[in-house]
């Protein structure tokens, strides 16, 4: 945790017209072109033992990928992350904080679980495979650069690897055609993801977080990191989120929520003397979509980028 001041002078002057010119002012919400996963093909059948699959996990990417895989027809379940529409009917069986219930998961007499080597709680993993339950374990690792591996990994586990690479192709090229759209050169401007759940919990994403990922893509330099913090997510004072200087914030539409909204981040000490307070440059999105990465990556960084320059 940083708290405390800092020896840094505090400069509150608005950053250089050249390092701005390309960013919009004033809140945005970054939504994506498409709301539901769109299938990969449609035609795709699963391996002998995934007729009848669960997906789970923290940021709903595994539930994502599969319905992404054209295997949609065959999800029985899923998590609290997991709520594209077509996924929105599905009986959830996770806890709050998505911790596994097997009680629930069993109910729905899965052929495969697919989990992530963060899975809780200690034991579900254990309960299900001495039901004789097939768990697949993903990693649990986030970003673009392991995006590719992660869908084959889950194709392979249900038997779809023709699928999967089908779907690697779209998404890269997905990916490819947001970084197409982002301003070349973009300005560099410092862009810093805060996890707010009400105003006493602001945290500030730094390095492995996956945020540091997504905003290197967005052309823009990670608050965090050029902060100095060596944690992914760390709780900061007023005086460290003025060093950091963001000139644009990224911030889940819930997390917002739980402050009163737009007004109610600006209006956080964290928030209110930086660049991106000054000028009120706040986006938001999602918390399901902003860092799910997965199959939507290049949707989710297109939104973004149309929400943050010019």
């Amino acid at each position: 945790m940083l708290v405390g001041c800092t020896t840094v002078p505090i400069d509150t002057g608005d950053v250089p017209a050249d390092d701005t010119a390309a960013l919009r002012s004033g809140p945005r919400t970054a939504t994506l072109a498409t709301p539901d996963i769109v299938p990969v093909a449609t035609d795709v059948r699963p391996g002998p033992d995934a007729d009848r699959i669960i997906a789970l996990d923290r940021n709903g990417t595994l539930g994502s990928t599969v319905f992404a895989l054209g295997l949609g027809d065959h999800v029985v379940a899923r998590d609290r992350s997991t709520t594209f529409p077509s996924a929105e009917p599905l009986p959830v069986v996770t806890e709050s904080g998505h911790a596994i219930n097997p009680e629930r998961v069993l109910a729905q007499n899965p052929t495969v679980v697919l989990v992530t080597d963060e899975a809780t709680p200690p034991g579900a993993v254990d309960q299900l495979r001495a039901a004789r339950i097939r768990v697949a374990v993903m990693p649990s690792e986030r970003s673009i650069a392991s995006n590719d591996q992660l869908i084959r990994t889950v194709a392979d586990a249900l038997g779809v690897p023709d699928a999967g690479e089908k779907l690697v192709r779209r998404t890269d090229r997905q990916i490819a055609e947001a970084k197409s759209h982002i301003p070349d050169p973009s300005g560099d401007p410092t862009i810093g993801f805060l996890y707010i759940r009400g105003e006493h919990l602001v945290l500030l994403a730094g390095p492995d977080s996956g945020a540091d990922d997504l905003i290197s893509a967005l052309g823009g330099r990670d608050a965090g990191t050029a902060a100095g913090l060596d944690a992914a997510f760390t709780q900061v004072s007023a005086e460290t989120m003025i060093k950091a200087a963001p000139d644009v914030l990224l911030v889940m539409t819930q997390g917002a929520e739980s402050v009163g909204g737009i007004d109610g981040v600006l209006a956080l000490p964290v928030v209110a003397l930086t660049p991106a307070g000054r000028n009120r440059r706040i986006v938001t999105m999602d918390e399901t979509q902003i860092l799910m990465f997965g199959p939507d990556t290049g949707l989710v960084l297109d939104a973004l980028a149309k929400s943050i320059y010019a």
